[in-house]
């Protein structure tokens, strides 16, 4: 059997081209790993239904090669799986629900789309959370079973992007795809030692993605570089009229990515990373008196004197009320029910007879807020968060900032029990330590870098934020990171 490894799109395609091996074997190979680690052994359970004409698909692409003696596109016979929030043609898409557990769309999503047309194999749908909320990735459509993270199989992956994160580190994929709404790219990608983008929201269409809150919802790729990384995204952004939301990528069209890919600049990452100025969200760093906030700290200040040379500068830099803003602009008890219903109702890839055509039917009350839980109107909230943008703005402009960073998450991969013990309780509230949200209040593009493991061995992302629709540039100063500390290991025996 080839032996995937690490591969990366470029190594896949020096294969194809140099006749090592085929677009058909490739595939061949990832879902021989699929079947043996993660339906099977540790039984890692990232993937859901896989695709019954992924092989069949990729031997039409290893004829057109042969036929044409060119690639067909940026990702001709790459694999891709996308999470179970996707509609995909021919394949069950649940939205880790067992009430639509016969749901097999006639259609795909637009972002799928994109990939096929870039010459993707789709090889099935990743592991989530049910209709995909925050929460460990488990769901009803899999009798409730974690995903468990490839590092250390008594921990999760957490996050609506969880199957995606440990699908891309175990190598059952090269690429995949993931879902941000409040951070669960970053979330998944910190746990699960990738790389993974949450772009700016509006330059990928959500038409057939599920959606949790339609203001701040982005797919986003997921890979084990920052340059696959870049080069899925060439092949997902593009204007789509029927997403409402979709003005951004229109205008900004012809403008972006300059030099015609998004991996056209990222050698310069290099040298950008030697003299950038860096602004440290210090104040969302954990407590140190916390073993686990400590643990992480070690990690992201070790990668941070790393990367320090006699010509870059890290600033501390502090946003007044940033606890309050991060814990109450966000809008997902004023939205999420309204914005959930919407697609399955007037999105013809999700309505079906037997899926529920309103949250409120679902056998569930999670989208039962009472009175005393609700916050002030979006309407209010929109204003504050065009206030915090106007003040973080102002900041990175006045000290002349890159990028500000942060870690990604204040604690390593919980344990399972965790979902259930009340350790990420509070006040009666489930609360869990992630910092993604500031990057979603301000509708900026973040981007989560493996910057090292604890002693424990789990890993720990930093996430870069940049400005609105600097994709780019982040993705450059990501390129620098990588290159200058590499901290990308392969999970250990026997994965």
């Amino acid at each position: 059997m080839l032996e995937v490894g690490e591969i990366t799109i470029q190594e896949a395609h020096d294969g194809f081209k140099d006749g090592r091996f085929t677009a058909e074997e490739l595939t061949s190979a990832f879902l021989k790993r699929i079947a043996r680690w993660d339906k099977n052994g540790p039984r890692i359970n990232s993937t859901m239904a896989l695709s019954g004409t992924a092989l069949e698909e990729a031997k039409a692409l290893d004829d057109y090669f042969q036929e044409k003696r060119e690639l067909k596109g940026k990702l001709h016979g790459i694999p891709v799986l996308v999470p179970d929030q996707a509609t995909t043609k021919g394949i069950a898409t649940t939205y880790g629900s067992a009430v639509a557990g016969h749901n097999v769309p006639d259609g795909d999503a637009f972002v799928v789309t994109k990939l096929k047309e870039a010459g993707a194999v789709i090889l099935g749908k990743t592991t989530l959370s049910e209709w995909p909320t925050p929460g460990f990735s488990a769901n009803g459509a899999t009798a409730s079973e974690f995903t468990k993270n490839p590092y250390n199989l008594d921990h999760g992956v957490r996050a609506s992007s969880g199957g995606s994160g440990a699908a891309v580190t175990a190598n059952f994929t090269i690429l995949a795809v993931g879902e941000d709404t409040g951070g669960s790219i970053r979330v998944a990608s910190s746990f699960c030692n990738i790389v993974g983008l949450r772009p700016t929201p509006g330059l990928i269409s959500r038409t057939g993605f599920y959606s949790l809150i339609e203001t701040q919802d982005t797919p986003g790729p997921m890979a084990r570089t920052v340059t696959d990384c870049a080069l899925m995204l060439d092949c997902m952004v593009g204007f789509d009229r029927r997403d409402g939301f979709m003005g951004l990528a229109e205008m900004v069209k012809g403008r972006l990515p300059q030099g015609g890919s998004y991996t056209a600049f990222l050698d310069r990452g290099v040298c950008m990373i030697k003299t950038a100025r860096i602004g440290v969200i210090r104040q969302r760093f954990g407590p140190d008196s916390d073993p686990y906030c400590r643990a992480v700290n070690r990690v992201v200040w070790a990668a941070i004197d790393e990367l320090r040379s006699e010509r870059n500068t890290f600033i501390d830099v502090h946003i007044d009320d940033l606890d309050y803003h991060m814990n109450n602009l966000l809008t997902k008890l004023q939205r999420s029910r309204r914005d959930t219903t919407g697609p399955l109702i007037s999105d013809p890839l999700m309505t079906k007879p037997y899926i529920p055509h309103a949250i409120a039917d679902l056998p569930s009350t999670l989208y039962d807020i009472p009175d005393d839980l609700k916050k002030p109107s979006d309407g209010l909230i929109f204003r504050e968060q065009r206030e915090l943008k106007c003040e973080v703005n102002g900041l990175i402009e006045s000290l002349g900032l890159d990028a500000l960073i942060l870690p990604d998450v204040q604690v390593p991969p919980p344990r399972f029990e965790d979902a259930t013990n009340g350790r990420f309780m509070r006040d009666g509230e489930e609360y869990f330590p992630t910092n993604t949200s500031l990057a979603t209040i301000l509708h900026s593009p973040a981007i989560s870098v493996p910057v090292g493991f604890t002693e424990d061995g789990l890993p720990v992302g930093m996430e870069l934020i940049g400005r609105e629709t600097q994709d780019q540039f982040l993705l450059e100063l990501a390129y620098g990171i990588e290159k200058k500390i590499g901290k990308r290991r392969a999970p250990p025996a026997p994965l």
